[in-house]
């Protein structure tokens, strides 16, 4: 079979991998070729290819990012969109699609099912929160990293008595806020499936200044919002499938709660330094996993499907169920485990 392949949404550590195994059991154990699309779904509005054998996938297991680029574009938002990746694929010769990506790269693979392509889908997300699998891969090095990060925050903070807000990824739900949070002790961890109250944070923090903790670490998802009408924050900008572009609710924290409690207090977003550099070695196996269970989906005709990781074990789930709603934090997690140590 002559494969396609493409990466699409944020990058992630994991994606290399993902091509690395799709690409490794294709060509050596189906005798598969395969044609790369750069920079996602754009690649195939506009026909830009790269080669992809054992050979070009050679050392890009350990690598960040993604080496077929990749985009936030949606061929449903471009005229004759949907018209010219058909063409495309038609022109390449193309007998089935692995498209790796999150809810909207997955959401217009799914679609274009419809239109009678023969799509697999990887599921890949650092935020984790796609319904259909129980972990994505790149959540685990976003939280290792943040967490490393918060461990770094604490020192610099008791040594200068400070508030220091902590930033990380999480547009629609908080498990990067949430993991890193416990796992590096945060003081109050704000996310965006509950929308804070900002004197409820700043009277927590006085309560832990009356009894000696005068350094705190506040981590907040770039998604988490304040109760209606208690702090003003800004709109931001859309993109192709009109999710906002976030970063900067930190910005907005952090001079509010040094106004309102007298405590010095410092940003620290972390960004892109969340989804850059080399993978962990759980994100390594997990995204390995992944892309062999993809190609084999492609020879069993598993169309239309993603795979997912259920109890450990890798599954295929309708990409219309895997897309359809977010997975978001679970509520005992946040106050049974993170709340206990809230003082």
């Amino acid at each position: 079979m002559r494969v396609g392949m493409l990466t699409g949404g944020g990058d992630c550590p994991g994606l290399n991998a993902v091509i690395r195994a799709v690409v490794r059991k294709g060509e050596v154990h189906y005798g598969d070729g395969f044609v790369g699309f750069r920079d996602g779904w754009k690649g195939l509005v506009e026909d830009r290819t790269q080669p992809l054998d054992v050979e070009h996938c050679r050392g890009i297991l350990p690598r960040g990012g993604t080496i077929l680029g990749t985009s936030r574009t949606n061929p449903y938002k471009i005229d004759d969109g949907v018209a010219r990746v058909l063409r495309t694929l038609e022109a390449r010769e193309v007998d089935a699609l692995v498209a790796i990506g999150g809810e909207d790269t997955l959401g217009v693979a799914h679609r274009l099912a419809a239109e009678g392509v023969r799509v697999v889908g990887v599921p890949k997300t650092i935020d984790n929160d796609l319904s259909g699998t129980e972990v994505t891969f790149g959540f685990h090095t976003a939280v290792q990293i943040a967490t490393e990060a918060i461990d770094r925050l604490h020192t610099t903070a008791e040594s200068h008595d400070r508030v220091i807000v902590c930033e990380v990824m999480g547009r629609n739900a908080g498990w990067i806020a949430t993991y890193a949070g416990i796992a590096g002790g945060a003081a109050e961890i704000l996310v965006p499936e509950e929308p804070f109250h900002i004197d409820t944070v700043c009277e927590s923090l006085k309560a832990r200044h009356a009894q000696g903790r005068y350094a705190s670490i506040v981590v907040v998802a770039e998604g988490a919002v304040p109760v209606a009408g208690t702090l003003e924050v800004a709109s931001a900008s859309t993109d192709q499938f009109g999710h906002p572009r976030l970063g900067g609710i930190a910005n907005v924290l952090a001079p509010e709660i040094e106004r309102r409690t007298g405590f010095e207090t410092r940003v620290t977003i972390l960004g892109h330094i969340q989804r850059g550099g080399t993978p962990t070695a759980y994100d390594r196996v997990l995204a390995t996993r992944f892309g062999i269970a993809a190609i084999e989906a492609v020879h069993d005709g598993a169309f239309d499907q993603m795979v997912a990781l259920r109890a450990d074990r890798i599954v295929r789930v309708p990409l219309g169920d895997a897309v359809t709603t977010l997975k978001t934090v679970d509520p005992d997690l946040l106050h049974d485990v993170a709340g206990s140590f809230f003082s």
